[in-house]
Order: structure tokens, then C-alpha cells, then sequence
């Protein structure tokens, strides 16, 4: 057996990687890119370890249940790797009414990720978050709609637990939810624009529900926010839903504006074009996440764990119990 293949199936070189794999895994933990160089490598170090030892140690090939334990053992550490490389993890918002259009608040994707996530769409159609006395809340249901594959319309109730489905990607509503300011924007020279100021997660922030930003070609930016004396979310327990008295207030350098609800909407004319509020609406929050390795993961996991029981099973087979 050639010295390179002894020394890779050493068990001291087993016990140092296991201590370089927790330093890795310690430095991807406290690195802003969780998927690094050192983290691959010392799985694909385990990896050879693992292998080495299968090739050389004959014992695993006289015990078939072992051969195929250290096999699974090998598939796992393996998909790992491959998946820590592939994986995605998103934090979208998307407004009611509007469509996902692959914007994300955060992004943690692995460096082969084949980014797919353009071709997701479907539509917030609206939400129903019920809440316990407390508030705490019971649970989140989502409607979404998409045209599937074959050109027809689809509709679906997702939230914390159940995901839509889409190119692989899982998106999952969650917890996170708050207003948003539809407003409309008419420079002096092209085409118009719409859009949305998603304020602050509620009622996470129920005291900061404010949001500066810029205009297209406006360098000063504008800030706004939402007040309200009512409960969106019902202390004694109810459903999550617009407050039915409030005003939105503006500023624009020294100017202010206020708005209130029951306007309907305004015009401010700015210098460089016309900004109209258009009204208050929801937005939802969504978990993304995209790893092809799980159901592979799993079905190693199973084999690993069947393989070792089948192991056992004829080891103590082979005397009497009470022996």
C-alpha cells in the first residue's frame, strides 16, 4: 500500500482534522462569508481521511454492514461540502398586491450557487396574521398566486411551515411583516414611476416606523413616517391588520407635510418633479432558502443509521443475551 495512502488513513490525521474542522467551522461562524476556504478544506481533508481508511483497513471489507456505515459516513461529509458551496439563504419583502421581483433585504449564498432566483415570480395577495392575548402570535397564512408552468393561474396559503415551492427555491412567511407607503413620482422630464417605502417590521419597531430615502435625481432625501393611536395588533387578541386612524408625515428639508388617512391621497410638488402618496399597505416578510443536498443528506443519514443498527445487530447476534 503506497506510504501517501497510510499516512492519509491515519488516525492522528483523523483527530487533527476534526480539531481544524472546528476551527473552521468557529471562523465561518464569525466571518461575514459562512462558506470559507478553510471550512472546505477541511472537509475535503475528512473527506480523504475517511476514504484512506476505507481502502486500507481490511476489516471494513469483511464486515459489510461496517463498509456500507463508513460509505453513508463518507456521502454525508461529501454533501457537506457540496452543499455549503451550493447553499442560499434570503430575506425578501414583497408589498401586497405587488409581485416578488428578486430583490432581497439579505443575502448568504455559498460561492458555486447557480443563482435562479430571477425566475421566481408570484404575487402577494394578501395576509391573515392571527395573534393570542398577549399579543402573541398564533400563526401566519399568506396567499400567494403564480402562473405555473403550463400557463395557468395558482394560488396557494403558505407561512412558517409550509413553503411555495419555486424552481427549488422555499419561501416561507414568517413573523415579519409591517406597513408600506405606496407613493408615485413624476419627474419634470421622463417617464412616471411608482414604487413603495416598506417601513420597519412591526411591532417589532412599533416606535420607529419611519424611513428616509431618495428620489431618482433629487439629492436631498425625504423622510417619512406613519403615526397612529390605534392597535394594528389587538392586545387582547385578534388579527394583524392596518391602523384605521393615522397620518403620514413628510419632510423635505425644511419643508413638512402631513397627510391623514382620510385624504385618500396627496401631491407635493418637489423640486425636480411631483411626489403623490397613493396610500398605506402591508408587507410581508419571506424566508428564502435554496440547498439541493438535503433530501441526499437525509437519505445518507438513514442508510448510515440502518447500516450501524445492522452492524450491532449481528455482533451481539452471534452469543445468547443473558449469556
Amino acid at each position: 500500500m503506497p506510504r501517501l495512502v497510510l499516512l492519509l488513513a491515519s488516525l492522528k490525521l483523523t483527530l487533527v482534522t476534526f480539531v481544524f474542522l472546528g476551527l473552521s467551522v468557529v471562523l465561518a461562524y464569525f466571518n461575514e462569508v459562512r462558506t470559507s476556504p478553510w471550512l472546505v478544506l477541511s472537509l475535503s481533508l475528512l473527506s480523504l481521511n475517511l476514504l484512506a481508511a476505507i481502502a486500507t483497513n481490511p476489516y471494513f471489507r469483511r464486515q459489510v454492514p461496517l463498509m456500507v456505515f463508513h460509505l453513508a459516513l463518507l456521502a454525508i461529509v461529501i454533501l457537506i461540502a457540496i452543499g455549503r458551496l451550493t447553499y442560499f439563504k434570503g430575506r425578501a419583502e414583497v408589498v401586497e398586491g405587488e409581485a416578488f421581483t428578486g430583490d432581497f433585504v439579505e443575502i448568504d449564498a455559498g460561492p458555486w450557487h447557480p443563482l435562479g432566483v430571477e425566475q421566481v415570480q408570484f404575487i402577494n395577495l394578501g395576509t391573515r396574521i392571527r395573534y393570542a392575548p398577549g399579543p402573541v402570535r398564533i400563526g401566519t397564512e399568506n396567499l400567494v398566486g403564480w402562473i405555473n408552468d403550463q400557463g395557468k393561474p395558482e394560488q396557494a396559503v403558505i407561512g412558517d411551515h409550509t413553503p411555495l415551492i419555486r424552481h427549488h427555491y422555499r419561501f416561507y412567511a414568517n413573523w415579519n411583516k409591517g406597513f408600506a407607503l405606496m407613493f408615485g413620482w413624476q419627474p419634470n422630464t421622463g417617464e412616471a414611476l411608482r414604487g413603495s417605502v416598506n417601513l420597519p417590521s412591526y411591532p417589532a419597531n412599533a416606535l420607529t416606523q419611519a424611513r428616509q430615502w431618495s428620489l431618482p435625481g433629487n439629492v436631498q432625501p425625504i423622510w417619512a413616517a406613519l403615526q397612529f393611536d390605534d392597535e394594528p395588533v389587538p392586545e387582547n387578541g385578534g388579527e394583524f391588520r392596518l391602523p384605521q386612524s393615522y397620518k403620514v408625515v413628510i419632510r423635505h428639508g425644511e419643508q413638512r407635510w402631513e397627510i391623514d388617512a382620510g385624504q385618500g391621497g396627496a401631491d407635493i410638488d418637489l423640486p425636480g418633479g411631483r411626489l403623490s402618496y397613493l396610500g398605506l399597505r402591508t408587507w410581508m416578510g419571506y424566508q428564502v432558502a435554496w440547498d439541493r443536498t438535503m433530501p441526499w443528506l437525509l437519505g445518507a443519514s438513514v442508510i448510515a443509521v440502518l447500516a450501524l443498527a445492522w452492524h450491532f445487530w449481528k455482533k451481539f447476534a452471534q452469543q445468547p443475551w443473558n449469556a
